[in-house]
């Protein structure tokens, strides 16, 4: 039997739920993989009302955690046997997104060393005509080896 890549797993996945993260949060959060090439990523989420604030609005430490994890699956797509752990990430927060509303979460690996990773994910509206946040974050080459995923 053949063991697929982390970047094959995600590729799966193409237009339909991402249901084989190791990230039980990235699960919660329900995201559509639209797109998955070797460091960049772009998912795809329906805002819900357990992701709002009190004006429902999308709160703005989950607009944080949808960075970080497709971040994440963006390091994934490496197809590396080490586990990277963020160190920084930096959010601007440019314009609201509604419960109901579609947003969009792209990424981009800025730069990659030998240990440290930059990269960066932009959260777009659906038709990617409003910025929603950009963030940016370090990434730190752990010893931890990362499971297979099936």
């Amino acid at each position: 039997m053949e063991t697929k890549t982390r970047l094959q797993v995600l590729q799966d996945h193409i237009n339909r739920e991402f249901t084989a993260s190791p990230s039980p949060f990235m699960l919660w959060m329900r995201p559509i993989v639209l797109a998955a090439e070797e460091g960049t990523v772009t998912f795809k989420y329906v805002i819900r009302e357990e992701m709002s604030n009190p004006i429902k609005s999308l709160h703005g430490g989950v607009t944080a955690a949808i960075a970080d994890d497709c971040i994440g699956a963006t390091m994934f797509s490496l197809n590396e046997e080490s586990f990277y752990t963020t160190i920084n990430l930096v959010v601007d927060y440019f314009a609201p997104a509604h419960v109901g509303d579609t947003i969009l979460a792209k990424t981009l690996i800025i730069k990659k060393g030998r240990q440290m990773v930059n990269a960066q994910c932009e959260i777009w509206n659906a038709n990617e005509t409003r910025l929603i946040a950009r963030a940016t974050s370090n990434l730190f080459k752990t010893n931890v080896v990362k499971k297979t995923l099936q």
